[in-house]
């Protein structure tokens, strides 16, 4: 299913790596991963997120404080009962190893374009095939996936619905309106309201929305550090006044999360 970012040959095993028939060969880094990002597909010399940032979402994430959008993912990713996976921007792979383990007999791939996200996502759940890759160049086959995760990640939808075969779909994890809003009304003095169906008018022809719900609680923010870290792992990070992170940082707060779940199908 692995295809060369060069010349979209077919990859095969060689040695400790891959390669494809016309010699373009990638190696295996210790972690475990395949760094199938050629240098001139990069933007920057380390795209994606640095290790700061990586870290901040590791911690939050392992805290437990989105273990239920976790769960939920998973349960509607078990439901469609793939035979092959993939997770477009994993991130760091708390969300992804979930899944993997409520679809133990089907292929999982996992990609992310920051090498520094991807060699400690692949310690979460070995048995993946965990990529440092373009989404834009995702190197998979034409229809190889039965399902694919976007979880708070922008997406090609063009190679969206390459992957996809007939019948598969893109399950999609992103805010809704009301997602931290009591955090930005700490960090702005006015709150733009996000629409959270802009995405569905990027559909491109041939798939259809066949499903979505949202789930929502109240989070208590009681731990500076889990403060700390989720500004760092939002963009309000870098957006937000000094004065107002550390405002945010200094006393606990309740924050609300509302997460919206869409299935995607290509027709």
């Amino acid at each position: 299913m692995l295809t060369c970012p060069l010349c979209q040959g077919a990859l095969s095993a060689v040695d400790n790596g891959v390669a494809c028939p016309a010699g373009h060969r990638f190696d295996r880094a210790r972690q475990g991963y395949l760094n199938l990002l050629p240098v001139q597909h990069k933007n920057s010399r380390d795209p994606g997120d640095n290790a700061a940032m990586v870290e901040a979402r590791r911690r939050f994430l392992d805290g437990g404080h989105y273990a239920p959008l976790a769960a939920r993912l998973a349960e509607l990713a078990a439901a469609r009962t793939p035979a092959a996976w993939l997770d477009i921007g994993c991130g760091e792979g708390y969300y992804t190893a979930q899944v993997a383990e409520r679809l133990p007999e089907a292929r999982g791939y996992a990609l992310d374009i920051s090498r520094e996200a991807v060699k400690r996502a692949c310690k979460r759940a070995p048995r993946l095939e965990w990529l440092v890759a373009s989404m834009a160049r995702v190197p998979l086959g034409d229809a190889s996936c039965q399902l694919l995760a976007s979880v708070f990640s922008p997406l090609d939808w063009q190679e969206a619905r390459r992957l996809l075969a007939p019948g598969g779909g893109l399950l999609r994890m992103g805010p809704s309106r009301e997602h931290l809003i009591e955090l930005r009304q700490k960090l702005y003095d006015q709150v733009r309201d996000y629409d959270e169906q802009k995405h569905l008018e990027l559909i491109p022809d041939g798939m259809g929305l066949a499903h979505s719900e949202t789930l929502s609680f109240k989070l208590q923010l009681a731990d500076e550090q889990a403060r700390a870290d989720l500004l760092a792992m939002t963009p309000h990070g870098w957006r937000a006044s000094a004065e107002r992170r550390a405002a945010v940082i200094a006393a606990p707060f309740e924050v609300t999360v509302a997460i919206r779940y869409d299935w995607i199908e290509k027709l």
